[in-house]
């Protein structure tokens, strides 16, 4: 993980006294609402549907067991719905798909406490919000992933702090993401950001990124395309610089649902392509240009120099991995939630987020402080958030997967589901988002409850279930291989259900937005809508085929002719 200097605790201590400062200039009355808004915002606080909601950074997901004690502290301290609870009945975190997570239930009045504490273990909500480059997100997997090209998180640091607190880029027209992959499989959605980085090698072994632009979801869901098929690493922070130039000149600032960079890439095509390769060159040619200096690069790997030695695999792990005399919960766990490490000796293991009466991505103060419990146990000290809202174990002993199945199973982690029906990506939807259409919560709980037999789900396999509660598509509704999406309608709940979508990864194939099955549905239509969906394929799929596959062979017609079934049954109960 990324070690900070002095310098970069100074900066995040210096940030939490302005922002009280702020604060209490706000409280008494001295900054209006509107002053104060852009403030707050950049510091990832929100005006939520009941409370104020802070986002905290976790910059491409590292996050250490010291840090998700404090993350634990601040959810029994200070995230309490009802003040008068006692703090072991405190509150929780919700992991975002964008290795955030967040707390709903902080008083403002206390907001600057919080971000005092958070500084004390190097974190912070610095452009976890506001009009400006957000959190860099990546792999889950990265550095340690068998399939990758080159370690992402170096460069993801240095992408984060040359982007924080960026004067020119402040105040963009709109909210603007990057993401980077470093692996041959694509497992960061990079198609779906502002700005999507894969490193690449060219035929001399030189590293460099390949680079897409105007990906994203909401109204009109646009995957990136491509602008440069290999820009050399010491010159990403210039070609990113054009980029956002482009937009922060061009873009649209009269129409919030317009503003999106891939508006603009869209209207503009190649017209866009070639003011941003114009832009480039002249960043190039001046003198004051600076690209990134090696020394600099190689001063922040430093901090990722692998915490753990290469083992050699010997009988204990070999038992451990592969004994069919091992309870067959284990085997299935290991079939689940275990992944393959680059490191002999090592694997990477997921801790599920997605169990019965929990919100998906929801952690109590005691359960934050369990997963710090497993990662220093068995993790080195770290743990990683991915973007489906769990939490992974980086650098696990293979000899140590039995006991660590055993520990995470008495936490209430070691669910066997990573990958199929009931780990599925939600927002927190209208139970406390003030722009949502309608709630998710409640939708993800029962789906999970109609499909909690472990067996049916392993019977139907890999498949991605993703929910939003409103078009801002905070849950990836659009990637989902099942999308469902709150609407209102007519000040009703409604739900639309789309079908074969994609985020980019093997699994997925080519990020693609699914195809809406018909009309939208009443919340309590949508479990069996969802039924009858996996009916239709559980009928049609070929041996050994994914739903992801089935849904693209038989396109959207018979799963929408299943989904009418489910409307006519309702109105003939009716």
């Amino acid at each position: 993980m990324y070690r900070y200097t002095a310098f970069d605790r100074q900066q995040v201590r210096l940030r939490a006294a302005q922002f009280r400062d702020q604060l209490e200039r706000h409280l008494a009355g001295e900054l209006s609402d509107d002053d104060f808004r852009p403030l707050r915002l950049q510091n990832g606080w929100y005006v939520q549907r009941h409370a104020p909601m802070l986002r905290v950074a976790i910059p491409y997901g590292e996050v250490s067991a010291r840090q998700l004690r404090l993350l634990a502290r601040v959810a029994r301290e200070f995230d309490l719905q009802d003040q008068g609870l006692a703090a072991e009945r405190g509150g929780y975190g919700h992991f975002s798909t964008r290795q955030n997570i967040q707390f709903n239930w902080i008083p403002l009045a206390r907001a600057a406490d919080v971000m005092e504490m958070l500084a004390e273990a190097d974190m912070h909500g610095i452009q976890t919000s506001g009009n400006c480059i957000r959190n860099i997100t990546t792999d889950a997997l990265a550095g340690i992933a068998p399939d990758e090209v080159v370690d992402p998180r170096p460069y993801c640091e240095v992408l984060r702090q040359w982007s924080t607190l960026h004067a020119e880029f402040a105040f963009l027209p709109r909210k603007f993401k990057i993401a980077i992959s470093g692996a041959r499989e694509d497992r960061a959605a990079t198609g779906w950001h502002d700005i999507g980085l894969s490193l690449v090698r060219d035929d001399s072994g030189a590293v460099g990124f390949a680079v897409s632009v105007g990906g994203g979801m909401g109204r009109t869901p646009l995957v990136g395309i491509p602008v440069a098929t290999f820009v050399p690493w010491a010159q990403i922070l210039v070609f990113i610089e054009a980029i956002v130039r482009v937009y922060n000149l061009y873009g649209r600032r009269d129409n919030a649902f317009k503003a999106r960079i891939k508006i603009l890439v869209k209207a503009e095509g190649e017209r866009f392509v070639r003011a941003v390769q114009e832009e480039f060159a002249a960043l190039l040619a001046d003198p004051s240009t600076q690209l990134i200096p090696a020394a600099e690069l190689a001063r922040v790997a430093a901090s990722f120099v692998d915490p753990v030695q290469p083992l050699v695999t010997g009988p204990v792990a070999s038992i451990a991995l592969g004994a069919t005399d091992q309870p067959p919960a284990f085997r299935r766990w290991l079939g689940r939630n275990v992944h393959a490490h680059r490191l002999p000796g090592y694997r990477a293991v997921t801790l599920s987020l997605k169990r019965a009466g929990h919100a998906p991505g929801d952690a109590t103060a005691a359960q934050l402080e369990r997963a710090a419990d497993l990662a220093e146990r068995f993790s080195a000290g770290e743990a990683r958030v991915t973007h489906e809202q769990n939490l992974l174990l980086p650098w696990v002993r293979e000899a140590d997967l039995r006991e660590l199945w055993e520990a995470a199973r008495a936490a209430g982690f070691a669910t066997p589901n990573i990958g199929l029906l009931t780990d599925m990506i939600s927002c927190p939807g209208g139970d406390l988002c003030a722009l949502a259409n309608a709630r998710s919560i409640p939708i993800a709980a029962a789906i999970a409850e109609r499909f909690d037999d472990i067996d049916q789900q392993h019977d139907i396999g890999d498949i991605a279930l993703h929910l939003s509660g409103c078009i801002n598509s905070c849950g990836h509704h659009h990637s989902g291989h099942i999308g469902i999406l709150g609407v209102d309608k007519d000040g009703m709940e409604w739900y639309q259900v789309s079908v074969a979508g994609a985020d980019g990864s093997t699994l997925s194939g080519k990020a693609v937005p699914g195809k809406v099955i018909g009309p939208s549905f009443a919340a309590d239509e949508v479990p069996d809508v969802i039924e009858a969906v996996i009916d239709v394929y559980l009928r049609e799929r070929h041996s050994g085929e994914r739903f992801i596959d089935t849904a693209r062979r038989l396109g959207p017609q018979p799963f929408r002719q299943a989904a009418d079934g489910v409307r006519r049954s309702t109105a003939a109960a009716h």
